[in-house]
């Protein structure tokens, strides 16, 4: 068997977009700014992002505040339904309302979400091959933030629902050789200033 060593996964949500979610707000691209400054120091191998343009932009300013960091475009990292629950797997008194929120949803989103949410799995959690340990970022979107956190609690898989990142707050989870996956940080937002913390929640969630 070959060696493995520890993975750091850092996840975050792409910065506050625009309503069109053609790109980032001043907002968003601050947030993106704050975040990369933030992450200096850390041995960072790799910044994968999705194909969205309101990811491609944070990742891209991410990484200007560090040094050399490849970007790495990543489908993977993409927006999209990570899996579809049957009514059964659902607490029954909110089953209709968390169906009926998933089927707004388009059909592509739906039919190709749960492939691209395993292969976001193979491709960004558990050890690394290898003697050193490595540290990755993904940037990303909401879903694949819940999705990737219920996994690492091992909590149902339709429980990515309900779980929220705020725009460019900071999670991360240490994969560990032969230990349980171990959450560091989530939804940390200490790198940004009162006025950008929270964007990406609905008011009633703002604390």
């Amino acid at each position: 068997m070959p060696r493995t060593a520890v993975r750091y996964l850092y996840l975050t949500r792409h910065g506050e977009a625009t309503s069109d979610e053609s790109e980032l707000t001043e907002a968003g691209r601050r947030q993106a700014a704050l975040l990369g400054e933030r992450l200096r120091g850390v041995p960072l191998t790799a910044i994968h992002h999705g194909p969205l343009s309101r990811a491609a932009q944070t990742a891209r300013l991410v990484g200007e505040q560090l040094d050399g960091v490849p970007l790495q475009l990543a489908a993977t990292a993409g927006d999209y339904v990570p899996y579809l629950p049957s009514r059964e797997e659902l607490p029954s008194e909110t089953a209709d309302a968390m169906l009926g929120f998933l089927n707004q949803f388009p059909v592509e989103d739906r039919e190709q979400g749960p492939g691209l949410a395993e292969a976001a799995l193979a491709a960004f959690t558990g050890p690394v091959v290898g003697d050193e340990p490595r540290h990755e970022l993904v940037v990303t979107h909401n879903f694949l933030v819940g999705w990737l956190f219920r996994a690492a609690l091992d909590a149902p898989k339709w429980r990515w629902m309900g779980i929220n990142h705020a725009n460019a707050a900071l999670t991360v989870i240490r994969y560990a050789p032969g230990r349980p996956p171990a959450v560091l940080l989530f939804n940390d937002t200490g790198h940004l200033p009162a006025e950008l913390r929270w964007t990406g929640f609905p008011q009633e969630l703002h604390i």
